[in-house]
């Protein structure tokens, strides 16, 4: 019987090779033309009022869409000469399928929604609309990477990492920008000013937080839905699309993408990138889960207006805290009375905490593999990088709040008792290493304060994480760089190894970058808003440049010059010391010659 069915299934295969490939490349042009066409009217259901009439287009238009990616699915399957193999490697996609087939089967032979069902049950009625666009984004990102394969078209274009990256921003701004201007994102219900929704677009892909509007009441559910996934897609965009690129170029851009991949993920071969690339995605996916679960029972005596809601807020401050965004769904961010608890305030430190604390530091602590083989192997040691993203955490954190606390405790700290002082220092001391949520008016702040969350601000999280500034080991390597000059030591050596100086080089290369860029902003917003103190100035070029996301609350202040300039400040903040990273890494000019030496007075 297994030989008859395996002689049947051969024949098919052998009658099919013929037209196997036609059949497939006018899938993938018919997917393409579909996925766009119900995108766009899922987008403009959602983002402007309909008609009666537009309303039933529009559910014809899904309807045969999905109907569409049923048909094809099941023919993939026919034409495919390993059946199961195809079903395991295609599972989700499979699973999808098969919501929609049962959905539909319910409503035609019981006249019963089984998502609708779902989507009353959490209290939203129209989470069936919000689970058809997750199908539409997700398969229309399978299209794009089927037909793409971008392995034989990106090596002709020649397109370097620092180019790829900026690009890959550039298309994520002007996406969220288009979609947080139409009426139904905001809860006047009218177009939205290209200026806001530029702003606002920036700040979530760039994962910063700063705001010209109160995000909480000015955007509606849906417009909280679009950042939500602007942050999520900003915090990873870095990382994970720099890795889905590398698993599709192997073969066209194995140097450059090591370089890349080497510089993020401190990875020595291309043969890491898949496992890293799961691990990357792992980690963020149960840590954020995990926060919306912890989240989702510490809200205390805040009412929401149904369980959905509840839901979605816990998501979002997971997604926003683990990304070190700072976006809230709160008017005042969690300074409110009622985000008062101690407890609440510790799940979104924690969040912040392991999200800037690096994707290689976590892989090389928590990896279940790591630390088998450091158990297995008492010789093996954490990685470098691994004890300086701990040590300079767990220093900048304690050193923080204990100054926090010296210099606010009669201040802002003076209306709040002993734990909840203890509290907002910690809070604060994690927060100003680029999350930006607040649990104190920072416009109440002494100018000492300012300077030291400025600081904290510039020094930023770990390198490889979702957070922003120079980065700890930046820092690090400079300081100990002169230590050692000091010592008079003609090299740099931490932990019992050797830093190589051109490591060195570029560590200095990107703290003066930045430097200046940080100076070169604070001076245009001197000459666009001198009417402005100079320090609350600083502190939000410092902020947006190291996109932390706490403000003194001028944002909204500022001239249109002056956000323009704070844009351009998160936009580069977010890509130009990484850019400028890789552009070093990627360099390199002969050293064959050596000119005579000279000495020049310095000091």
């Amino acid at each position: 019987m297994k030989f008859s069915i395996h002689a049947i299934r051969e024949y098919i295969n052998i009658r099919l090779y013929d037209h196997k490939e036609k059949v497939i490349n006018g899938l993938r042009i018919m997917s393409i033309l579909i996925s766009l066409i119900a995108f766009v009217a899922l987008i403009y259901y959602h983002g402007v009022k309909v008609t009666a009439i537009e309303r039933i287009w529009i559910a014809r238009i899904i309807r045969l869409s999905l109907g569409f990616y049923v048909f094809k699915y099941f023919l993939r399957i026919f034409y495919d000469f390993h059946p199961r193999r195809f079903l395991k490697s295609t599972w989700i996609e499979g699973l999808l399928i098969l919501l929609i087939v049962l959905n539909a089967f319910s409503r035609y032979a019981f006249n019963y929604f089984i998502i609708s069902s779902f989507g009353e049950w959490l209290g939203f009625k129209s989470l069936d609309d919000f689970l058809l666009i997750f199908i539409q984004v997700y398969l229309l990102v399978i299209v794009a990477l089927e037909t793409g394969k971008a392995s034989h078209v990106l090596p002709k274009l020649n397109i370097g990492p620092p180019k790829l990256l900026t690009f890959s921003f550039l298309v994520l701004v002007a996406v969220g920008t288009g979609l947080l201007m139409l009426p139904e994102m905001n809860t006047s219900g009218q177009m939205n000013s290209f200026q806001t929704a530029l702003f606002t677009s920036i700040s979530a892909s760039c994962v910063t937080g700063l705001n010209t509007v109160d995000v909480a009441t000015f955007y509606s559910s849906k417009g909280h839905l679009v950042i939500m996934l602007l942050i999520q897609l900003g915090g990873l965009n870095i990382i994970a699309f720099a890795s889905v690129f590398a698993l599709f170029t192997k073969n066209g851009f194995g140097i450059k993408h090591t370089s890349l991949l080497q510089q993020n993920f401190n990875i020595e071969t291309l043969d890491q990138t898949e496992a890293m690339f799961r691990k990357i995605f792992s980690f963020s996916l149960i840590i954020e889960g995990i926060g919306t679960a912890l989240l989702f029972f510490s809200w205390g005596d805040i009412e929401f207006s149904h369980l959905g809601q509840r839901l979605f807020y816990s998501l979002f401050h997971s997604i926003s805290a683990f990304n070190n965004a700072g976006f809230s769904l709160f008017s005042d961010g969690l300074a409110s009375p009622l985000l008062q608890m101690p407890s609440l305030q510790l799940i979104i430190a924690l969040l912040i905490v392991f999200g800037s604390f690096g994707f290689p530091a976590l892989g090389d602590l928590l990896s279940i593999s790591t630390m088998r083989e450091r158990y297995q192997k008492p010789w093996v040691h954490l990685k470098v990088q691994t004890k300086i993203a701990i040590y300079s955490t767990v220093f900048l954190i304690l050193i923080g709040a204990t100054l926090f606390f010296a210099i606010e405790r009669n201040g802002v700290l003076s209306d709040s008792n002993y734990l909840m002082q203890i509290s907002h220092c910690f809070f604060q001391s994690i927060t100003a290493r680029t999350a930006g949520f607040n649990t104190v008016d920072f416009g109440m702040l002494g100018t000492s304060t300012l300077l030291l969350m400025i600081l904290l601000m510039f020094i930023g999280a770990n390198p490889g994480s979702t957070g922003g500034g120079i980065k700890t080991t930046t820092f690090a390597l400079v300081l100990l760089s002169a230590y050692s000059t000091i010592r008079g030591k003609d090299r740099l050596e931490v932990f019992k190894s050797t830093i190589p100086f051109d490591l060195l080089n570029k560590a200095v290369s990107i703290f003066l970058f930045s430097l200046s860029l940080i100076f070169l902003g604070s001076f245009l917003l001197s000459l666009t808003d001198g009417q402005i103190p100079l320090d609350q100035l600083v502190f939000e070029q410092v902020s947006a440049f190291c996109t932390v996301g706490l403000s003194t609350g001028i944002t909204a202040q500022l001239s249109t010059g002056g956000q323009t300039i704070i844009m351009f400040s998160m936009f580069i903040g977010r890509i130009g010391t990484l850019t400028l990273a890789f552009a070093l890494s990627n360099r390199r000019e002969s050293n064959d010659y050596k000119y005579p030496k000279t000495n020049v007075m310095v000091g």
